[in-house]
């Protein structure tokens, strides 16, 4: 017998402590009237980004260089409110923490409401027993400024379930971005 996936995502949250905090349903209201929303949804979870931001910057006209990355690329930024340059991109968290079972692959996708405005969300995968707060990467690709809203909702992610548990999980593989917290920029 099969049950809703909603449901299943409810249950998965509780008795794994998969979600933190856990919203058990779909939240449309915020403090300023109507929010983006977030929370358990037909088939997974819309996530909220933190007031937590680096936005990126070219004031040092540094090269990007993803084994070679330098914190001076960014400008730190706490505010409920993120203005992204136009053409550039952000980094943000999750507020939610996650811990993902052993037989679970999760797949993270931007919101449609932000997709819309041309803001674009990297698509990222969180692994079997990965286990963090959410590096979130939000590219502006519009010629204007881009905002987007901290404590609200910002991506979809999508949950798949194995028959079995993996070989190799993300905690087996000691990976390097096992339990982050705040924004992590790239490691190497």
């Amino acid at each position: 017998m099969s049950i809703k996936a909603d449901t299943w995502i409810r249950k998965m949250a509780q008795a794994h402590g998969m979600i933190t905090p856990f919203e058990a349903g779909q939240v449309r209201e915020g403090s300023l009237g109507r929010a983006i929303s977030y929370g358990t949804s037909s088939y997974g979870y819309d996530v909220r980004c933190s007031n937590e931001f680096k936005i990126f910057t070219n004031i040092n006209s540094a090269v990007v260089d993803p084994k070679c990355f330098t914190s001076e690329s960014f400008v730190d930024v706490m505010s409920d409110v993120c203005i992204i340059p136009p053409n550039s991109f952000v980094l943000a968290r999750s507020v939610e923490y996650f811990k993902i079972p052993r037989n679970i692959l999760v797949i993270c996708l931007g919101k449609s409401t932000y997709a819309r405005c041309g803001i674009i969300v990297n698509v990222t995968p969180l692994e079997p027993e990965w286990e963090g707060h959410i590096t979130l990467e939000f590219s502006n690709t519009t010629p204007l400024p881009a905002k987007i809203y901290a404590h609200e909702g910002v991506a979809q992610l999508l949950f798949l379930e194995s028959d079995e548990v993996c070989e190799t999980s993300y905690k087996d593989r000691k990976g390097k971005y096992q339990g982050q917290e705040g924004v992590t920029l790239p490691v190497t």
